[in-house]
């Protein structure tokens, strides 16, 4: 018994002593190295001539890949291979009861299903 109460000791001193950084669950913002950032980012663009900023400017032109087209994608996966589950419902955080009343009418028969399809498609789910 002695041995057990000695190592649960060791090994939460040792969670203790190892862990000494903490990191958050969430995104927390630093409002100071944002305006650093935005200020030298202000510096450095007066600081290009001509031809540098034309060639910033096309090459900031075309559009990125947002956040919004890979969850597109993940829920349109969702309604592929999951959607008896109402995974795609889940994922997109609708409500619990609704979700449990689709898989129990197997998506509506299939009509609720496709409505959702179409939903998801045209960014209206």
């Amino acid at each position: 018994m002695k041995k057990i109460k000695l190592a649960l000791v060791a090994l939460v001193a040792t969670i203790i002593i190892s862990g000494g950084s903490v990191y958050a669950s969430f995104p927390v913002k630093n409002e100071v190295k944002t305006e650093q950032i935005s200020n030298s980012t202000s510096t450095q663009n007066a600081e290009l001539n001509s031809v540098e900023k034309s060639f910033v400017e096309k090459v900031s032109a075309k559009p990125a890949k947002t956040q919004g087209d890979d969850e597109k994608l993940y829920t349109i996966l969702f309604w592929v291979f999951l959607g008896g589950f109402a995974a795609h419902r889940w994922y997109k955080g609708k409500p619990a009861g609704w979700n449990i009343l689709y898989i129990l009418t197997g998506g509506g028969l299939g009509i609720w299903a496709l409505i959702d399809l179409i939903n998801i498609l045209t960014d209206k789910f």
